[in-house]
């Protein structure tokens, strides 16, 4: 029977490339930038790492579709690679592909590497994805912008929420994330940026303004996991285990009727659920010290706060103004800036989120440090509203 995951796995060592428009620097560029700061925390030989997992999502962008490219730039030597893509949840999954190694025994170390190098497409925003012959058709009336922005109205809706109620607590979220940003060196965009600002900034698309959108980056990051008594043999005493890694694809009810009502996403609750059960989480809202969240835009942070089962229906706006999900709140999130500063380099983030918790539970945080946390929650997701993945992820202190 089952078990699940939970203290199996141990993280011996991650890295993190500076986010940002990184014109001078190639795909392989940032892996080796990630990589470097990996191996060397995590204290041992390249050679012994025995099988990798890469993700990249955007099609022939940068690294191309192929496996090779990680292979290849880090020079590994004749070990399985396997190139992952889960829409914007790719980070997670090439996570996810080497803690189930681990923790199944196929191999004593192995490596995640996430990557996207999207500026120098020239696009604005994501580049098109090749899904099929009716990829024009949807593309041509859809944007990521539009589609998120349709939350705000169903929330709205079932919750009887005023506009100007919703765009405030909206601008406190981006805020909330841009205080945080403004202290990590790593973060695209490290500066702070007033409630009012962000008020009054152009609309996107209703009711989403631009501090409302995260934005395009380039940037890779990366994890060597292995089991915590090899982390304890090689001198770590102090580790950062996976208690639960769960992901949740939708089944097409979304858009298939109407019992999805359009102001929630099913797949988060769904990921959620498993992920507390796995990891023995009772009260997500008291046992998590913080939180890393899709923040893709500021309305989809604030369902999430409901989806992740930290706010009651409808009470997240509330929990928002109160301050609870700031630096300083009962439950910080975002401490390291999210996807607001960091932008989403696809194929990354999901590790990204990893890394900032990883760097918290050690006390490696620099200015951004919160006190003695304990647990910590990374939720990515990906696709639209009606047609999405999500994983969860909890990492904490061996018990």
């Amino acid at each position: 029977m089952a078990t699940g995951i939970k203290d199996k796995v141990a993280i011996l060592g991650m890295g993190c490339s500076r986010f940002g428009e990184r014109w001078d620097m190639s795909a392989e560029d940032l892996m080796v930038e990630a990589f470097k700061e990996c191996i060397a925390d995590a204290g041992i030989d390249r050679k012994e790492i025995q099988a990798a997992w890469m993700s990249t999502c955007m099609d022939a962008v940068g690294v191309g579709k192929s496996a090779l490219a990680l292979a290849l730039t880090l020079r590994l030597p004749q070990i399985p690679v396997t190139r992952m893509e889960n829409l914007c949840a790719s980070g997670s999954e090439a996570f996810r592909g080497a803690v189930y190694a681990v923790a199944s025994g196929a191999c004593d170390f192995a490596l995640a590497m996430g990557v996207e190098k999207l500026k120098d497409t020239g696009y604005g925003g994501l580049p098109v994805r090749e899904d099929g012959p009716l990829a024009p058709m949807w593309w041509a009336n859809n944007t990521a912008p539009g589609a998120f922005a349709q939350l705000a109205s169903a929330y709205r809706q079932k919750f009887q929420v005023g506009k100007d109620d919703l765009k405030r607590a909206m601008a406190q979220i981006s805020a909330k994330s841009h205080d945080n940003g403004a202290k990590n060196p790593k973060a695209h965009l490290q500066k702070a940026v007033a409630v009012d600002t962000i008020l009054n900034a152009p609309i996107v698309a209703e009711p989403l303004g631009l501090f409302d959108c995260c934005g395009v980056s380039d940037g890779a990051a990366c994890a060597i996991v292995t089991t915590p008594e090899i982390a304890k043999s090689l001198g770590k005493s102090d580790l950062v285990v996976v208690k639960a890694l769960q992901l949740a694809l939708t089944d097409g009810t979304e858009a298939a009727h109407n019992s999805w009502d359009g102001s929630y996403f099913k797949t988060t609750r769904a990921a959620a659920k498993r992920a507390y059960d796995e990891a023995g989480v009772d009260d997500p809202r008291e046992d998590l010290s913080m939180v890393e969240v899709h923040d893709c835009f500021s309305i989809t942070e604030l369902l999430t706060m409901e989806d992740l089962f930290l706010s009651q229906e409808g009470e997240a706006i509330k929990d928002v103004m109160d301050g609870f999900y700031n630096a300083d709140g009962g439950l910080p999130c975002q401490i390291d800036g999210g996807l607001k500063c960091f932008g989403h380099p696809i194929g990354a983030s999901g590790i990204r989120m990893v890394y900032e918790a990883y760097l918290q539970l050690l006390g490696r945080a620099g200015a951004r440090q919160l006190d003695d946390p304990r647990l910590a929650l990374t939720h990515n997701l990906g696709g639209q509203p009606h047609k999405n993945v999500c994983s969860v992820t909890i990492v904490g202190r061996p018990e």
